[in-house]
């Protein structure tokens, strides 16, 4: 019976692992969620994996070569029990992959669901109580990123995101 498993990978080398197993032709999945990366004063949004180290294959190990993922480049080893794989609970990747967008992506820097790009929100506590601007971002800290429109002109400002609440 076909089930998902769960690889770990060398650290930084969840892609190649992924490209490695599926030319081998097994079905694996590689979580991934868009994080802000920060250099010389400049912000990037970069693809990274949901889980670091981790993705997942599908696979009947009574049927599949599952041993051989243990060599697989990239690849540490499949986790297991003794000598067995262990399996992935019954819905949890298949949850996941429903979360997913049409790009592969899953949003884990946005906690509240129903937050996008140009809602108003209020600040609700600190120096900017009652001050409405409208939402961009959750940046990594899980502070909220807002364009607040002060001395006639938009100034980004972070809060904290239980900070704010819509307006």
């Amino acid at each position: 019976m076909t089930r998902w498993y769960v690889v770990a990978t060398h650290p930084r080398a969840e892609t190649a692992a992924l490209a490695n197993l599926r030319r081998q032709g097994f079905d694996a999945w590689l979580p991934r969620c868009r994080k802000a990366r920060r250099h010389a004063r400049k912000v990037d949004v970069v693809a990274a994996p949901l889980f670091p180290s981790y993705l997942f294959v599908s696979l009947d190990p009574a049927t599949a070569r599952w041993r051989s993922i243990n060599g697989t480049i990239g690849c540490r080893h499949v986790v297991a029990t003794g000598d067995q794989p262990m399996p992935v609970p019954h819905g949890i990747v298949e949850a996941l992959q429903a979360e997913a967008d049409d790009e592969g992506f899953i949003a884990v820097n946005n906690p509240v669901r129903n937050l996008t790009p140009g809602t108003e929100l209020r600040i609700v506590d600190g120096p900017m109580a009652d001050l409405v601007g409208r939402f961009q971002s959750v940046d990594d800290a899980q502070r909220v990123i807002l364009l607040l429109d002060l001395l006639g002109r938009p100034v980004r400002v972070q809060v904290p995101l239980q900070a704010v609440e819509a307006a």
